[in-house]
């Protein structure tokens, strides 16, 4: 299909609300905006657009070709995409299933669209199927959920600091008791703490992150870069409970457990908003957040 007869049939598209005349009168389509691989701007294509589990689906059929077409090597690179219907026009992210996810989506697809198993017969290459994950700011997802479980995180070393605080100067929040039972109530807090976040970078290094990473190929590399963040988190823990359980009042000095603190909690906080950058898109746009008790 030339450029100029591609251009034509989305202008068509646009003006007519997504019907077109001609060969591709009643075909169900959409057109799908991505970000060039190798260009980085912007590159539009007309698709057969299908709809799964109340998910946009398209498929990389390239009408059998054996080279994937150029627009899904644009969303391996970047997955937010813009998707018009002709009746809707929305922003996604699009996921690439694989495996069994995969095996069963193209099931679904050749039954609703039997030529794209036509297509598949025609070529060596295993044909992509693209999920098209609405991005819906108006309802809460899991990487809203993300951001909440790292508010709490904050609040807590917001509270060691205050702690910390205390115990070197009696400045801070009014806490009015013996220096003592304060190390020892910031003991207590610190292991409820680092026990947390433990659990919290286990689940998202062994479920969550690897999901994303083969859904998403584009944010493999960010997150293996968060995988190695979590052991350097883990170490930052370590070294936060070892600063607190080694206070001794009226022994330790607390300006350097003040000071310290504040350099590992700087380091911990600075993680937490790079994960969020990285996956809260993603995570929104694939799964709702976990319903609240």
């Amino acid at each position: 299909m030339s450029n100029d007869f591609h251009r034509r049939l989305i202008a068509e598209f646009r003006a007519n609300r997504g019907a077109l005349s001609g060969m591709f009168e009643g075909w169900s389509l959409a057109v799908l905006t991505t970000i060039g691989a190798k260009t980085g701007l912007s590159r539009e294509v007309l698709l057969g657009y299908l709809q799964i589990d109340g998910n946009g689906v398209v498929v990389a059929s390239a009408n059998g070709a054996e080279r994937n077409p150029a627009w899904y090597h644009n969303i391996r690179r970047n997955p937010r995409v813009t998707v018009e219907t002709g009746s809707d026009t929305y922003q996604a992210m699009a996921a690439i299933p694989q495996g069994i996810a995969y095996e069963k989506l193209f099931t679904r697809v050749v039954s609703e669209a039997p030529g794209y198993g036509d297509y598949q017969a025609k070529t060596s290459r295993e044909i992509p199927v693209v999920v098209l994950h609405r991005i819906d700011e108006r309802v809460k997802g899991m990487g809203d959920w993300l951001v909440e479980v790292h508010q709490w995180f904050r609040a807590e070393l917001r509270t060691l600091r205050e702690q910390a605080d205390h115990l070197a100067n009696g400045s801070g929040t009014a806490i009015v008791r013996p220096k003592p039972d304060l190390a020892q109530e910031m003991r207590t807090h610190c292991l409820s703490f680092c026990t947390a976040l433990r659990r919290h970078h286990v689940g998202e290094d062994s479920v969550a992150f690897p999901s994303l990473a083969e859904q998403f190929p584009a944010l493999a590399p960010a997150i293996a870069q968060l995988a190695e963040q979590h052991q350097v988190a883990a170490r930052l823990q370590d070294s936060i409970r070892e600063l607190v359980d080694g206070f001794v009042p009226g022994a330790s000095n607390p300006g350097r457990l003040r000071t310290e603190l504040e350099r590992l909690a700087g380091e911990l906080e600075a993680h937490f908003a790079l994960e969020e950058q990285a996956v809260v898109t993603a995570l929104n746009a694939t799964a709702a957040a976990p319903p609240t008790a």
